[in-house]
């Protein structure tokens, strides 16, 4: 008898498992008695939800409904020697994979084995474990052509298979990079070791004592050519050790370790290597202890913007930004942990990591809907356009109706599976009413930057934006029925009405939420005018002008500064004063009116934040910059960025996060800032155009990005001052329609040297001259107003 499926969480999403692998696997189901090669082939019937289909039974094995791990069936082996399950697939290309299932068992001896032609590839033994647990035949190397068996076979008691997957394996991979299993994968002089004392995470972590000499390493080797950061978290007693890769012998990068008794994280950056290559990952002594953890490896960005300026600050910042964004990059392919956070250390079992990058705690293996959104910007200027689609279009999969159109709250870096300290069924998990919002807004702004079809075609994120624009603000408007969406006002698993969810505000409506969905119909109408629904995009457009003008002229009452409502409590009461979040949303998303009222509320807020309610979390601080760069507040935004980067190296005040640099929201916003903040590039690239403004604080003489991605192609831009704005079509495709703009109102622009038609416009309360000019590949257009 096979045991009963334990009790759990449901996963939901409306991706299959065996949609999913269509996706991902280039490998092919053969018949049971024939197989033929095609160059984009996918395995048969994953799940077993097609019965028997594309597989092989001998007596005593089969497929069952009593007790799946998702959807409706399973397959199943009975006790005893002799049973067996398989496929044979032929893969259409060459490469290397890793095959996952879930198993459960009621007792050891059976196997999960891969052959090739015949001859074992790799195998994974299988334990008592009545659990469905994930198991991985890891880094199987195959040819165009050859016969791949995937195979379950019988050992003293049944066997329950489900979701069977191939993935790509990781380009390169490193053993127990957390040292976990303890010496297993890694070199030791002596000297060094492995420990459980003062582990960063987890339950053990490397050491190094005292003194020169001593070193731990691992050497792996690529099964494919790219450029990899190495990131770890270090503690030092003292100076002189250092974090080194070596490629082939040679040095590729080295970090030199500062004195910091306290867990950081350091990177060597965007080292480049070949398929075969020897890569020595090593930490070597100096005078004092070192404890290394929790390694990590991500691919270089796409995309290696350089800033450079008059200013060599904001040049430094940019570059730490930007370095430090790219090293919370996922390895797509990658085996590990699911659902690890301080509670629960070692996780609940292990996944293959997709697309993604780190958006929260990083003690967490997951990635959160509210940081995540605020990150989309940054990851778009670094290229990361894989892993915003993947990512949004995971949190547009979990906005079901059974979770009442609300997104969870974080996702593991699976892509799939809802982060457990944050859900525990459809009715009790994390939710908050802006992040619904900004997730449609955010999925905008990454279209703008990448150009990538897919935000207006795929039918996963069209429903969620469609959703999260009407039947969620229709199922939550009932404590004060006005077309707002609403919380409950009874915490954050049963849905808060703002991100200031420490509060004690007990909030209906916040003005988070209310500027987040001001923002989200927008975004609706910008999505349904560039997939051709001129009628949707201007009913849009009119939803967000009428909630605009009930914001103004009712909800945020007539006061000004800190007598504006910012809230409204379930019973209807308003609320006043300083609420963080709930305050400085509602001009960041443009939902107050330009003009005396806003800049006297820019100006409380400045003033709040500068006092006894600055933020305790730095994560809080990064959305400043961009509240005051939207209405040309330039020194203001830029002493916030100060403050930012300034304080990188301060202990966060979450034990395990580490410094306030480590939290991922900080680099990737640095990042954003720069680009769409100083130097005021709005990116529109489905349309091949963009705007630009500058937005350079007192004292920056010049400032200028190059290897700046927009879509298909790559641009540099210089601002020099507020007068003078030069683009270079630097490469790609594409011919790319420039409206540079200067503020005020001025005589004259000219391009290359000749006038130009000037035209005049307001953009959030500031009035700006511009002219527009087609900046063709390989040439440059110098705008000069006077």
């Amino acid at each position: 008898m096979r045991a009963a499926r334990p009790t759990r969480p449901a996963r939901l999403t409306t991706l299959t498992a065996l949609s999913l692998l269509a996706t991902l696997a280039p490998l092919t189901a053969a018949a049971p008695t024939a197989s033929a090669a095609v160059p984009r082939p996918t395995l048969a019937n994953t799940g077993f939800e097609q019965g028997t289909t594309g597989w092989n039974f001998t007596a005593g094995s089969g497929t069952a409904t009593n007790n799946p791990r998702t959807g409706a069936r399973l397959a199943y082996l009975d006790a005893g020697a002799g049973k067996k399950i398989w496929q044979t697939v032929t893969p259409g290309t060459a490469g290397t994979f890793d095959f996952t299932a879930w198993i459960a068992t009621g007792g050891s001896g059976g196997t999960f084995t891969v052959r090739v032609n015949g001859a074992v590839a790799g195998t994974a033994a299988l334990p008592g474990q009545s659990a469905y647990t994930r198991y991985t035949v890891p880094r199987v190397a195959v040819k165009a052509g050859d016969s791949v068996e995937i195979a379950f076979e019988s050992g003293s008691a049944w066997v329950n298979v489900d979701d069977v997957a191939v993935h790509h394996s990781a380009p390169i991979a490193v053993t127990n990079p957390g040292f976990e299993q303890g010496t297993t994968g890694w070199n030791f002089t002596a000297g060094s070791g492995v420990a459980g004392n003062n582990p960063h995470f987890g339950s053990k972590l490397a050491y190094l004592d005292a003194g020169t000499g001593k070193k731990i390493w691992q050497t792996v080797t690529p099964i494919a050519a790219g450029s990899f950061d190495f990131s770890a978290w270090i503690a030092t007693g003292g100076s002189g050790a250092a974090f080194t890769v070596r490629v082939n012998g040679a040095v590729a990068g080295t970090v030199a370790l500062p004195s910091r008794s306290t867990y950081a994280r350091y990177t060597v950056s965007r080292v480049p290597v070949k398929a075969g290559d020897s890569v020595e990952i090593a930490f070597e002594s100096g005078s004092a202890w070192v404890n290394v953890d929790d390694l990590m490896l991500s691919p270089a960005a796409p995309a290696d913007p350089v800033v450079t300026s008059s200013d060599p600050k904001v040049a430094a910042l940019f570059d730490w930004a930007k370095r430090k964004a790219n090293s919370w990059v996922q390895v797509p392919g990658t085996t590990g942990p699911l659902n690890v956070d301080e509670g629960q250390p070692g996780g609940s079992g292990s996944a293959t990591y997709e697309s993604s990058y780190w958006a929260g705690y990083a003690h967490r293996s997951a990635y959160y809907s509210r940081d995540m959104a605020h990150q989309v910007a940054g990851a778009s200027v670094l290229g990361l356009n894989d892993e915003n689609l993947t990512m949004l279009r995971a949190f547009a999969a979990s906005a079901t109706p059974e979770h009442k159109y609300y997104p969870v709250w974080a996702l593991n870096f699976d892509n799939q599976t809802y982060l457990s300290i944050d859900y525990y069924n459809p009715n009790n998990f994390v939710r908050e009413v802006p992040a619904a919002f900004e997730l449609v807004e955010k999925a905008d702004k990454a279209y703008r930057w990448s150009g990538d079809s897919a935000y207006v075609n795929d039918s996963a994120l069209w429903d969620f934006y469609r959703h999260g624009t009407k039947e969620f603000i229709e199922l939550h408007d009932g404590a004060k029925p006005n077309g707002v969406a609403e919380g409950t006002g009874n915490g954050i698993f049963s849905g808060s009405a703002s991100y200031e969810e420490l509060g004690n505000d007990h909030f209906a409506e916040a003005g988070d939420s209310i500027g987040s969905q001001y923002q989200a119909f927008l975004a609706m109408a910008a999505l349904a005018g560039s997939k051709g629904d001129s009628a949707l995009a201007a009913q849009y457009t009119q939803k967000a002008a009428d909630l605009k003008s009930y914001f103004n002229s009712t909800w945020s009452g007539s006061g000004s500064g800190s007598a504006m409502i910012r809230g409204y409590s379930t019973s209807g009461t308003s609320t006043t004063g300083w609420g963080k979040e709930n305050s400085w949303f509602m001009p960041m998303k443009k939902i107050t009116t330009p003009g005396a009222r806003n800049d006297a509320y820019l100006d409380y807020i400045d003033q709040q934040a500068s006092g006894a309610g600055k933020p305790d979390n730095i994560e809080a601080v990064t959305y400043l910059p961009d509240t005051y760069f939207t209405y040309n507040r330039n020194d203001t935004a830029w002493k916030w960025m100060q403050y930012v980067y300034d304080r990188r190296d301060d202990k966060h005040p979450v034990l395990q996060q580490g410094n306030n640099g480590d939290y991922p929201e900080v680099s990737f916003t640095l990042v954003s800032q720069t680009v769409e903040g100083l130097m005021g590039v709005e990116p529109d690239a489905p349309a091949r155009s963009l705007a630009t403004a500058s937005h350079l604080p007192t004292g920056m003489g010049w400032l200028k990005i190059d290897n700046l991605r927009l879509g298909a192609n790559s641009l540099s831009l210089r601002h020099d001052g507020a007068t003078r704005s030069t683009l270079t079509n630097t490469s790609g495709p594409d011919t790319y329609t420039w409206e540079a703009r200067f503020p005020g109102t001025v005589s004259s622009i000219t391009v290359n040297g000749v006038a130009r038609p000037v035209s005049t416009k307001t953009v959030d309360g500031t009035t700006y001259s511009y002219t527009t000019v087609a900046v063709a590949p390989g040439t440059t257009a110098l705008a000069q107003a006077s």
